[in-house]
């Protein structure tokens, strides 16, 4: 049982969790719509790829860095539930199914907090479009059920790594002096260094006691005020212009993308992980974008 699948495992989370997987010995295969993968057309590979699997990760998805007009909203409802959908069909068929099912979710399925933080026992669901594709997708995962395959939803805060995500974006913003806040600062940000994303899964295949919902980010989350100057300190840039609110939404038209992604406060955090004994190695933001920039 040393064979893992990674569902939608091209982009930037995928790589990195392949590689590291593979220098463990593992084989990983991956599923997705570039060639050398197996194709979500392929049913008949896909079940095969499951069959006696240590592990399925699926993190299949529309990237929601785009606007919400009516085409994008379908195609991100869909690349998402439609995947799990059939996943959930083809284990139903296997003889030795994946011991362990982790789908991806996302820390936005909370609401917008900067009065206290959310956790899995006691955050509160949001609204919006972003809550409503989390609360469907999570809803498609769970819907499926077999005593089998345990099954971990994975709410995961923004991933930072060196190849990757946002930190190109945030690097080339402070690299020509823009890098102050966004907004008015007081939003939460809540984050997971890429190799603490692996360690948690690690962590979770060898924990049978979890099941669920769980949340990956990083136990110490910071204002956007916070994150910011960090960023500029590890970069020993001094000047930071802020982008005013009015400002961010002209860019975020301009570019094809929405000012959620950087106005929303996410204050989440990680109880059950740290009740379950995982340590974090990258607690901090001064920590991890020391490590990140440093590769990058």
């Amino acid at each position: 049982m040393n064979k893992i699948v990674i569902a939608g495992g091209t982009g930037f989370v995928g790589q990195y969790l392949s590689e590291r997987f593979r220098t463990l010995g593992y084989q990983v295969i991956i599923i997705g719509r570039r060639p050398g993968n197996i194709l979500w057309t392929d049913r008949s590979a896909i079940s095969d790829s499951l069959e006696n699997a240590a592990m399925l990760i699926n993190l299949a998805g529309k990237s929601v860095n785009c606007r919400y007009n009516e085409k994008n909203k379908a195609e991100i409802f869909s690349s998402r539930t439609a995947t799990t959908t059939l996943l959930g069909e083809l284990i139903a068929g296997c003889t030795n199914p994946p011991k362990l099912w982790l789908n991806a979710s996302t820390a936005t399925i909370y609401r917008h907090a900067e009065d206290h933080p959310m956790t899995e026992s006691s955050g509160e669901i949001g609204t919006g479009f972003s809550v409503d594709v989390a609360t469907l997708w999570e809803k498609t995962f769970f819907d499926f059920k077999s005593e089998k395959t345990r099954q971990v939803a994975l709410r995961m805060a923004i991933v930072l790594g060196a190849d990757g995500g946002v930190i190109l974006p945030f690097k080339n913003l402070v690299r020509a002096g823009l890098g102050g806040i966004q907004g008015n600062g007081q939003q939460y940000f809540s984050w997971i260094h890429i190799e603490d994303l692996f360690q948690l899964i690690l962590f979770l295949k060898g924990h049978e006691d979890l099941d669920g919902v769980v949340n990956c980010a990083a136990p110490n989350p910071i204002m956007n005020k916070t994150f910011m100057a960090t960023f500029r300190q590890v970069m020993n840039r001094k000047i930071g212009l802020p982008s005013p609110k009015w400002l961010l939404e002209i860019g975020a038209v301009l570019i094809g993308t929405e000012t959620e992604l950087l106005l929303k406060s996410r204050w989440v955090l990680p109880e059950r992980l740290e009740n379950s004994g995982f340590t974090f190695q990258f607690p901090t933001i001064s920590t991890a974008l020391q490590d990140i920039l440093q590769r990058g």
